[in-house]
């Protein structure tokens, strides 16, 4: 690989990695750091970060965009697959029944895996639509806030 594509993508893991951060995600990137995070009480939503092109540039807007409303997950964490490895590795282990997707989302509550939106669910769908997937399983699982 040459030099300018190297820059190029870690260009690319750095804007997708803000983007996420500041739309209110913690990140995380080892596995205890994981860990810790799932196995909080209360509901956690897990953004599955990925440079992945069309899918994670509806994903990371949607993860945005979700949170604009009534009800919505106590905690906000992400891992970036391809980047985090032991780290996505380690939050996949709780997503049982769940093949490895990215980009994706996981909703848990006290640290169990209530239902995913995977990659398959993203890709070819806008944003909104995804939103509304995000906030249809908010309105089942999570509280007001």
């Amino acid at each position: 690989m040459s030099m300018d594509f190297n820059f190029f993508m870690n260009d690319v893991v750095r804007q997708a990695r803000e983007e996420i951060v500041s739309a209110g995600y913690q990140e995380l990137k080892t596995p205890e750091e994981v860990e810790q995070a799932l196995e909080q009480k209360g509901t956690t939503l897990v953004m599955i970060n990925s440079v992945c092109g069309c899918a994670g540039g509806i994903a990371r807007p949607a993860a945005e965009h979700a949170l604009h409303y009534d009800k919505r997950p106590d905690h906000l964490v992400t891992v970036f697959a391809g980047q985090d490895k032991e780290a996505t590795e380690k939050a996949r282990g709780y997503f049982t029944g769940y093949p490895p997707s990215s980009p994706s989302f996981a909703l848990l509550k006290d640290g169990k895996i209530i239902t995913m939106i995977e990659r398959h669910q993203i890709e070819g769908f806008d944003p909104m639509n995804v939103v509304g997937k995000l906030q249809k399983e908010f309105d089942q699982h999570c509280e007001e806030v």
